[in-house]
């Protein structure tokens, strides 16, 4: 095949070939155009915060936070009256719902509208499910501060749902240890406890894990033991969970102390060391010294079998009456 020197122009295309593009291109000869300005509409429409009747947005989804109580939605409400709602929901539309939209992320803010009867600003984006839940923990986790167990709950629901691991983990920013420490709590202690205690912002990982690990250990009712707890007293969720640990620990039976028994020399009549008897709470345990006596060493270990018969039959004879 003969080279072309590539400082000449290249050859000129074969008219049999280019001939139908060049048709296409004499019959819409802004093709190219038309679909760029698409593609730059749609971008900016994407980008666009509209107005949403909050009538067609439905709440149901795994949600990354506990439930917030009417005094917070109250308090947002009264804010977004006085300055306006400062930062859009997203919403996703619903294929088999036209008109209607799911909420990705804003779910406060939207009881907060809600309560004020006045359409939400939205940001309308067209998602997959797991694009939806990246979107949605990826905003919690840079804006919101989820508490450990928000998202050990969010974990454990997604995981139930049947989201790959590897969208949980992008999607709270853990690691495969920690989304495993996650889901191993949040399951270990019933929903409706965690929901009584609220999202304990100043509880971290470790004393969940040890209020499981108890919970878990020693079989214990963490629902009834909730129940009879006066959580109305409690000033923050941070003490409604310190009563419950309080409650477990006081429940939790120390571990009795090993009694150690002194060791038995065993002496020959001549002061030769022969053997030590020592006890544990799980055994008694025979030395014998094959530096001091070790030729009845290698026979008792040749007898051990007839002679510890010999010696249970001899008990069992003394227990007879």
């Amino acid at each position: 095949m003969a080279r072309r020197n590539l400082f000449q122009p290249p050859p000129p295309p074969d008219a049999s070939k280019t001939a139908p593009a060049t048709e296409q291109k004499q019959r819409f000869p802004n093709t190219g155009a038309m679909s760029g300005v698409k593609s730059t509409l749609k971008d900016v429409a994407s980008n666009a915060v509209r107005e949403i009747s909050v009538d067609v947005i439905e709440e149901n989804g795994p949600k990354d936070r506990l439930s917030f109580g009417d005094a917070d939605v109250a308090t947002l409400a009264q804010s977004i009256k006085t300055h306006g709602q400062q930062v859009p929901i997203m919403v996703r539309a619903i294929a088999d719902k036209p008109g209607h939209y799911r909420i990705v992320y804003g779910r406060r803010r939207l009881r907060a509208l809600r309560l004020l009867g006045i359409p939400a600003k939205a940001l309308v984006r067209t998602l997959s499910d797991e694009e939806a839940i990246l979107a949605q923990g990826q905003e919690n986790t840079q804006r919101l501060d989820p508490s450990f167990i928000e998202k050990a709950l969010f974990a454990t629901e997604l995981t139930t749902s049947g989201y790959e691991q590897a969208i949980i983990l992008d999607a709270l920013a853990v690691d495969k240890p920690m989304l495993s420490r996650m889901t191993k709590v949040a399951r270990s202690i019933p929903k409706a406890v965690i929901e009584l205690i609220g999202s304990a912002h100043g509880i971290g990982r470790r004393r969940w894990e040890e209020l499981a690990d108890q919970s878990r250990d020693h079989g214990f009712d963490l629902e009834q033991i909730a129940a009879t707890l006066p959580f109305d007293t409690a000033q923050s969720t941070d003490d409604r969970f310190g009563m419950v640990a309080d409650a477990v620990a006081r429940m939790v039976k120390p571990k009795p102390a090993d009694k150690t028994t002194p060791t038995l020399s065993v002496k020959l009549e001549d002061g030769t060391p022969l053997a030590e008897v020592k006890e544990t709470a799980r055994a008694l345990t025979v030395k014998l010294s094959k530096a001091q006596t070790p030729e009845f060493a290698q026979w008792m270990r040749n007898n051990a079998e007839a002679e510890l018969r010999r010696l249970y039959e001899a008990w069992q004879s003394a227990q007879q009456p």
